[in-house]
């Protein structure tokens, strides 16, 4: 916190910092233009935007990481911030109980495991096989993970992000296909394959269906985080 702080506070880390919240104004501007479309979420217009003023300064990622950390550091907070819709949700999650944990846990295994096979069948690098595995949870937990196994963890930020766009694009198509009408149901399979993008995504479609993505999102986000260092850890 302090290290990130101290360079918050530098002329460098000022001017980063700034760009990254102007090009997020911008975002929400584009995003409320193209009436809250997944492909135009926020996310992606400021990673765009803030590309593009790296490109500009010839700056490079690294030190637009060490300039802005104190926007990385906020990840954490802002992802236990999530828990608020769970909450007010509290009796109806009480209610759903065990099937909900085994409902993420089933999306949560299935998902990057599928993709996961897929570079393996290509014979892509084993660290971009190992990154795929956290494609699924929130871009902080994502980072850590990947990075304990062996993955990259700028590459599993990118895999985050093009999770949940394609995830909340494709969300309503493949619940109409598979006539998937229960609200509950939909929120669980936003949060869990699609995490924070999913959740935004959810958040439209209502507050219960928003409470179930949120918890779709943390539980799955807690056992992946937890579970991918331990296999790894016992079979490698």
């Amino acid at each position: 916190m302090i290290e990130a702080l101290n360079h918050a506070f530098s002329l460098r880390g000022l001017f980063w910092i700034s760009v990254s919240i102007v090009s997020y104004i911008a975002a929400l501007w584009v995003n409320r233009l193209c009436k809250g479309h997944p492909a135009a979420h926020p996310i992606v217009t400021t990673a765009l935007l803030v590309s593009l003023g790296l490109y500009l300064t010839h700056t490079s990622v690294t030190a637009y990481q060490h300039a802005a950390s104190l926007l990385y550091w906020l990840l954490g907070p802002i992802t236990v911030a999530l828990a608020l819709p769970i909450y007010r949700q509290w009796q109806k999650l009480k209610h759903y109980g065990w099937r909900l944990l085994i409902s993420i846990a089933f999306g949560g295994v299935l998902a990057p495991i599928g993709a996961w096979l897929t570079l393996f069948v290509l014979d892509a690098p084993r660290a971009m096989q190992f990154t795929m595995l956290a494609k699924s949870i929130t871009t902080p937990l994502a980072m850590e993970t990947s990075a304990q196994i062996g993955g990259i963890p700028a590459l599993a930020a990118v895999f985050v992000i093009v999770t949940g766009v394609v995830g909340a694009i494709m969300a309503t198509s493949m619940f109409s296909l598979f006539n998937i009408a229960n609200r509950q149901a939909q929120g669980i399979a936003l949060g869990t394959v699609a995490h924070a993008v999913g959740t935004a995504k959810a958040i439209q479609m209502g507050e219960d269906v928003a409470a179930m993505a949120t918890l779709g999102l943390c539980v799955n986000g807690i056992f992946t985080a937890v579970a991918l260092p331990i296999v790894f850890g016992f079979f490698i």
